[in-house]
């Protein structure tokens, strides 16, 4: 057996429950890489990545590379003379860094490749209205997310279940699939499976506003689908309107009614505590919400404080 010389690669909170659940196995890791520190906020500070967090209470070798192709931190990457990466949620690789070490590098990606590749699985297989999905660890090649397969291990979506919720899940699998393609590279009995190319992949778009805002005229399920798929980040939005007023408001939380009903679509119906939303089968009701500069609240919270008339309409 290979004693094996880690070099972690990541940066949000995804990344972090991997990388504790490798030190908790006692694993060598000899450096962890992470994204360079980003202002952030009204004080424009600047904001240390949650792997960053995670890597100074530990005392682990922390490298901030800007360019991953800068011949200093190449240097000092070498002379970590690690022999083997892993990469959770960082940015893609240069192929002098994924080739470096003997044993190569893998990726952990969030979903059942080679189905949601890209930057946002997570939030894809909700929004799509997948049932299951999981975790695939694969080696790194010249392109995202398409290298030989090691391990995947799947899980189910249920029909209430957010993003945020489904991201928790998800790392926990990940982080048991990571430990288990260890123990197999450690004892050199990986067998890699290659990714079938097919035109029906679906892909994992990067999020931007246009396609998290909500379409009303979609079905109840779309439609929800979409605003669980999305919350609690970056949430599903749209535009509110009543009496010459217009608010762009995010929505997280509903609920879906299936009824005949004769409301144009988009049309908003509030009782004292309760919002819904006409779309072409039903309603969606809203259970929470955030109005431009309020905090996220409970629709009753949110109808204490304002009384939208029976024109209201959502686009």
């Amino acid at each position: 057996m290979e004693k094996l010389r880690i070099v972690f690669m990541g940066t949000p909170e995804f990344a972090v429950g991997i990388l504790d659940t490798i030190i908790k196995n006692n694993y060598d890791v000899v450096g962890v890489i992470t994204a360079a520190d980003k202002p952030a906020g009204r004080g424009q500070k600047l904001k240390y990545s949650a792997v960053k967090e995670y890597a100074l209470e530990h005392n682990l070798r922390l490298l901030q590379p800007t360019n991953l192709k800068d011949e200093s931190f190449l240097e000092e990457l070498k002379t970590l003379n690690a022999n083997l990466q892993i990469v959770v949620a960082f940015r893609m690789l240069p192929k002098v860094v994924w080739e470096m070490p003997k044993l190569g590098t893998f990726n952990l990606h969030a979903s059942l490749l080679p189905n949601y590749r890209g930057a946002a699985p997570i939030n894809w297989a909700i929004i799509n209205g997948e049932t299951k999905t999981g975790v695939t660890t694969f080696f790194i090649d010249d392109k995202i997310d398409t290298g030989a397969m090691i391990l995947s291990s799947e899980t189910d979506i249920d029909s209430n279940e957010n993003a945020g919720h489904l991201h928790d899940r998800l790392m926990d699998l990940g982080s048991t699939t990571v430990v288990e393609t260890l123990a197999m590279i450690e004892k050199g009995n990986v067998n890699t499976i290659i990714q079938e190319e097919d035109a029906n992949i679906k892909t994992a778009y990067k999020l931007n506003k246009e396609n998290c805002k909500i379409d009303w005229t979609k079905s109840a399920l779309e439609i929800n689908n979409l605003i669980r798929g999305l919350s609690p980040y970056p949430a599903a939005w749209c535009i509110f309107s009543d009496k010459n007023e217009e608010w762009n408001v995010k929505i997280y939380d509903t609920k879906i009614i299936i009824e005949s009903h004769t409301h144009e679509v988009g049309s908003i119906i509030c009782t004292k505590k309760e919002m819904k939303i006409a779309v072409e089968n039903g309603f969606i009701q809203v259970l929470s919400l955030q109005f431009p500069g309020k905090k996220k609240m409970t629709t009753s919270e949110l109808l204490n404080g304002i009384a939208l008339s029976e024109a209201a309409k959502a686009f």
